[in-house]
């Protein structure tokens, strides 16, 4: 096999490339005699597919791009995104084995999805290579399994890399969000309901529209978790209510950084509800987003991490998502798998040190895993 046969894989680690030269010398073995492509095609199809399971190395390397190019046909019905970062892009699920990864759509992307024969239906490749064989899933409301729904697509604040305040899209009325979940409840994939918001004109304002929404959704008998930037206890508020879980995001524990992309915001603010959160709902069922990839070093992340966990909250590592209604606005940077990887490893020592596990999460971000490298559940 010629050497750029192996050129995707050149960043997913030492193990998987001893895995992949251990293949290849026994299918070169089963296979002499045969041409070039044949080595290949072979090769290629043993390592990666066959509905194995996506190792952390291939996941971190899907995010790292991120995208993926695809056939409008083979879509299967879905929401766009209509919160935070993601909003007005269209994505997909693609599910190998126990794990997904979530990839906006974009025809100019570096990977593909198409379809194939034998187990799985469709194949990601990466210029012109298979490099992963599974399905799709349908995502009825934002994800997999969950009826996740944003209430106002409108924001009063202008975080620089989120373009709801440029989309100043639909606020959701009570009768809307029903229908939606009575949607995914029909299609028998509801396990959660996630509602997530921007903020119309104030945080106390969102904060009720959430509380005034919950009794209507108690008959349906599954988890409940929101994220929402928070006001003076509304977490117990919340817990009251029947919500299983939280999510207030710091966004970045870089102050600086920090600044310059929420200056509209308070760090110290978010981490005290993180605090409050903490007191009404415990361990494992307060979570937030910590934005990779606006500059930050890897010190400050590790620094906000301990800093979450020390809280008994569960940071969610989310590399960011360039839009381009807010190219120039603010660094970002899409991160690499290695950074990733390491990043997400780094995660993982605190969180087993603190008592800590994604894996019990029953909604919302953890629950679904498509955007992450998720500790105990991908790896």
């Amino acid at each position: 096999m010629a050497k750029e046969d192996l050129f995707v894989f050149s960043n997913m680690g030492t193990d998987n490339l001893n895995y992949i030269n251990r293949r290849i010398n026994i299918d070169l073995s089963m296979i002499k005699g045969k041409g070039r492509n044949s080595i290949r095609t072979i090769t290629l199809r043993d390592i990666c597919m066959q509905n194995e399971p996506i190792t952390p190395e291939l996941k971190a390397f899907l995010i790292s791009i991120g995208s993926v190019s695809i056939d409008s046909s083979f879509i299967p019905r879905a929401r766009g995104s209509t919160a935070g970062p993601g909003a007005g892009t269209g994505s997909v699920f693609f599910r190998a084995g126990e794990k997904r990864v979530r990839l906006s759509i974009n025809k100019d992307s570096q990977l593909s999805i198409l379809k194939v024969e034998g187990e799985g239906n469709v194949a990601i490749f990466h210029e012109g290579r298979e490099i992963a064989r599974g399905k799709l899933e349908p995502a009825l409301a934002h994800c997999p399994e969950q009826a996740f729904i944003t209430l106002c697509e409108k924001c009063i604040f202008d975080c620089k890399y989120c373009p709801v305040p440029k989309l100043q899209g639909h606020v959701k009325s009570e009768e809307e969000v029903l229908s939606i979940v009575d949607e995914v409840l029909k299609s028998g994939n509801l396990k959660a309901i996630s509602l997530t918001s921007g903020v119309e004109t104030s945080v106390e304002g969102e904060v009720e529209r959430v509380l005034k929404l919950l009794p209507a959704l108690k008959k349906y008998n599954v988890p409940i978790g929101v994220s929402v930037y928070p006001t003076a206890g509304c977490s117990r508020k919340f817990y009251e209510a029947g919500v299983s879980e939280v999510k207030y995001n710091v966004e970045t524990m870089d102050c600086e950084i920090f600044k310059k992309v929420c200056g509209d915001l308070s760090l110290d603010y978010i981490l005290d509800r993180l605090k409050e959160a903490v007191d009404a709902f415990g361990k494992n069922r307060v979570f937030s987003n910590l934005i990779i990839g606006l500059g930050e070093s890897d010190s400050s992340v590790t620094e906000g991490i301990e800093t979450l966990v020390k809280m008994r909250v569960i940071p969610i590592l989310r590399p960011v998502n360039p839009h381009p209604l807010r190219v120039g606005d603010c660094f970002t940077e899409r991160p690499s798998p290695e950074r990733i990887l390491k990043l997400a490893k780094i995660e993982a020592e605190m969180l087993r040190r603190y008592g800590l596990n994604p894996g019990l999460a029953k909604t919302m971000c953890l629950k679904c895993t498509g955007c992450d490298l998720v500790p105990f559940v991908d790896f």
